[in-house]
């Protein structure tokens, strides 16, 4: 069944002081981290997290086979958006995925197609936090 939310933990390293010495004198420098990195960057991870995941169903959606809609609608219903898993509820669909002739393996179809545009997109989420 569907995880919760996936957590994202980012672990920055303590701050360092490199020294260097050399025949005209000594150079010191100090590294520390930006304390809001860690939470900026972890919340940037998981709105990605979301946005693939709604972006993969929403793309899923014309490739997936079609007779009354239930194949359509099963991850919308099984899937916690930013998971990082998207779940098929109806009890036909692994059948389905695997055994139809003409639309199986929809999620992978969509993956080929669209990958590029969705890993773009999540990269702008990544980088507005």
């Amino acid at each position: 069944m569907a995880k919760g939310k996936k957590k994202f933990k980012i672990q920055t390293p303590r701050g360092s002081i490199y020294t260097q010495a050399s025949g005209g004198g000594k150079v010191s420098a100090k590294i520390e981290w930006n304390p809001s990195f860690k939470p900026s960057m972890e919340s940037g991870f998981a709105n990605a997290q979301s946005f693939v995941d709604s972006e993969c169903i929403r793309r899923m959606a014309p490739e997936t086979p079609k007779r009354s809609g239930v194949l359509i609608k099963s991850p919308t219903l099984g899937t916690v958006i930013g998971s990082g898993e998207i779940n098929q509820i109806a009890p036909y669909a692994r059948r389905q995925y695997y055994e139809h002739k003409e639309k199986s393996r929809w999620f992978e179809r969509m993956k080929n197609r669209h990958k590029d545009s969705i890993l773009k997109g999540a990269a702008k989420y990544v980088k507005s936090h």
